[in-house]
């Protein structure tokens, strides 16, 4: 399915089944390619199947990349089919181990606002911020929807806003302001006979629109292909006329970052970086007919790397490690290149 393609155009069983015939060719993918089979059988209204392959995630001899999010994902599945004191257990559970991911916390948090817990949700939208944030000298992005949350959260409560409603001001950028997103008093608007209520309501609900378009944008960024030393090492002594792609390892980490910043500054949105092997990209070239030599396979291998849900989003932050792999931080690193 492409990320553009309409809701309502959409056989969520169908996608479902494909993404799991996807993840049995590519194990090594199988985590992301699951948890999007999954939110297709919730939306389908299949939710004890997605709850089945939550278990099936959990369960798997080689652990997970993230099992906190699963877990997090299973709980807000089980409250919505009658399976509350489960769900809340496992959000409990969530909670207690505190993880360095915001996902886990969001979904958690946003799974007790929806079902009227909202001073629980406070307490753990307000405990993320805490555990993530506290000394953070810029919120990553991914952080965004926990400062936004809590600040919804306190508009329904009728709290007074502190410094991290603050914090969630300065990195909203939509022309709308969150105090107006979050107005309790938005709903009664809707029912409103005046035109003018009417159509400052219809411009909140756009601009909503365009933060939630943006956030499901993020899982399909435009990727750039990262091969680590050894690997192109072994890529070029098996097929040497790729060495016009690469001409070194240290010319190929620099025009990474270069294309990354050309296409940040011409405003392309959501860039990632994904790193290729080269058995996945042998076997991608047989999958499409076509021999590793050809380097026009290249940028078709990143897209569909990027596809699976194999891209890290770029840039890192300045403390955060590197993406090349160097073990310093970006900031100490590529993030000292002149553009």
């Amino acid at each position: 399915m492409r990320p553009d393609t309409p809701a309502e155009n959409v056989d969520h069983t169908a996608e479902a089944a494909r993404l799991e015939r996807t993840a049995g060719l590519y194990p090594e993918d199988a985590e992301a390619l699951l948890l999007r089979a999954a939110a297709h059988l919730e939306l389908s209204g299949d939710r004890p199947t997605a709850t089945t392959l939550y278990d099936r995630l959990l369960s798997s001899p080689d652990g997970l990349e993230n099992p906190h999010l699963v877990r997090a994902l299973k709980a807000s599945n089980l409250w919505e089919y009658g399976h509350e004191a489960e769900a809340r257990a496992i959000i409990e559970g969530v909670r207690g181990a505190s993880p360095k991911d915001p996902a886990p916390w969001v979904i958690v948090a946003e799974s007790l606002e929806s079902h009227d817990e909202l001073e629980a949700a406070h307490e753990t939208f307000t405990e993320a911020v805490h555990r993530l944030l506290t000394d953070v000298e810029e919120p990553p992005y991914a952080t965004h929807p926990l400062l936004f949350g809590r600040h919804r959260v306190r508009r329904m409560l009728g709290k007074s806003h502190d410094e991290w409603d603050a914090l969630a001001d300065s990195v909203h950028s939509l022309p709308i302001t969150l105090d107006e997103l979050h107005d309790p008093k938005r709903v009664w608007s809707l029912g409103s006979e005046n035109p003018a209520e009417l159509e400052a309501e219809i411009l909140r609900l756009r601009a909503e629109l365009g933060a939630y378009r943006e956030a499901l944008s993020r899982p399909f960024p435009v990727a750039i292909l990262h091969w680590p030393a050894d690997e192109l090492t072994e890529l070029l002594e098996a097929y040497p006329s790729l060495s016009t792609e690469y001409p070194s390892h240290g010319e190929h980490l620099a025009s990474i970052e270069h294309s990354l910043r050309e296409l940040s500054s011409s405003g392309t949105p959501n860039l990632g970086i994904v790193t290729g092997t080269v058995p996945s990209y042998e076997a991608f070239a047989a999958s499409e007919l076509s021999s590793p030599t050809d380097a026009t396979l290249l940028p078709q291998y990143a897209t569909t790397l990027a596809a699976r849900g194999r891209a890290v989003a770029w840039p890192p932050q300045s403390g955060a490690a590197c993406w090349c792999g160097s073990g310093r931080s970006y900031g100490e690193c590529h993030g000292t290149l002149t553009a």
